[in-house]
């Protein structure tokens, strides 16, 4: 069950969190999705030629992973992403568990945007991105059946 937080309940301070680990199916999708095809997502001779030495997620994926963490956690489902500063601290790697730690910052009350800054960081606790994020929250409560994701396979 996802449930969302309406904007009156919101407070300052308050936070969430959103853990995914990643694994090569992730960036081989978000490859096809994006139609980013960089080798060093893809390619792991090409990657290891490179400064990480290995493969590494799209920064816009872990984007993506704080998307899912506005929409899945705090606010939760009706939210409406309107922006996202980001910045990339580390890279992202496959089978590093991500965790995005969301904290309500600021409430803008005539349109019920809601400011969020963003941490997200590996399991060593290793900060891989910083930033911060606005949303519209929603006016009421949503809570809603955990969407199924179909199972995708990439061959």
């Amino acid at each position: 069950m996802i449930t969302s937080i309406p904007y009156a309940e919101l407070q300052i301070g308050q936070s969430a969190e959103y853990r995914k680990t990643v694994s090569e199916q992730d960036i081989v999708l978000f490859a096809v999705l994006s139609g980013d095809a960089n080798p060093v997502h893809l390619d792991a001779e090409y990657a290891r030629g490179t400064i990480f030495g290995e493969r590494i997620a799209h920064g816009m994926f872990t984007g993506s992973l704080v998307s899912a963490a506005l929409a899945m956690t705090l606010p939760g489902p009706g939210s409406i992403y309107l922006g996202q500063s980001l910045k990339f601290r580390r890279p992202v790697k496959i089978n590093d568990t991500i965790t995005v730690r969301l904290e309500v910052t600021e409430k803008r009350d005539s349109k019920n945007i809601v400011v969020l800054d963003c941490k997200v960081t590996n399991q060593n606790q290793e900060t891989v991105a910083t930033g911060t994020a606005e949303v519209i929250a929603p006016n009421e409560r949503i809570s809603l059946e955990t969407p199924v994701l179909p199972n995708v396979t990439v061959g």
